[in-house]
């Protein structure tokens, strides 16, 4: 359980979400929490880094493992500010991450369409906490592009 609780950690996650944006970035921001210490944060960066895996889910997963010296997260959770990919859920599956929370839906490409089943079978998920924000970010950033 968070002792500053799960707004407060998407809360830091938007913050990562607000720098991609002004970066040009597709606003998306994850943070990685163990011990209700932020250990990893990160956004999308695929345009900066040309790099099309670069996403702030998949960031952050790098920089958590380098942080605790391994390669699973067990007994952390990630929250991001979108609902993850198949490729950045399938590498959460791979670092037996314990719990993903995400605020906004992605109906064209989140993981849930293909169903939980990807997930380690013991990952917690939850979502929606600050969604509405993170959706009109998001669809205000695509509006702004067009």
């Amino acid at each position: 359980m968070n002792i500053l609780g799960d707004t407060y950690f998407m809360k830091e996650a938007f913050k990562e979400a607000q720098k991609a944006k002004e970066e040009g970035e597709v606003p998306v921001g994850a943070v990685i929490v163990s011990n209700n210490i932020i250990i990893a944060r990160a956004h999308n960066q695929v345009e900066t880094l040309n790099d099309p895996t670069a996403h702030a889910e998949m960031l952050a997963i790098t920089s958590a493992a380098n942080y605790l010296g391994s390669k699973y997260l067990e007994n952390c959770t990630i929250y991001v500010t979108l609902e993850p990919c198949m490729m950045c859920a399938s590498a959460l599956n791979w670092a037996k991450i314990d719990k993903i929370v995400y605020a906004a839906e992605d109906e064209k490409n989140g993981f849930m369409k293909y169903g939980k089943s990807v997930l380690h079978p013991k990952t917690k998920l939850e979502f929606g906490i600050m969604g509405k924000e993170s959706a009109t970010m998001l669809k205000n950033f695509f509006k702004e592009k067009r």
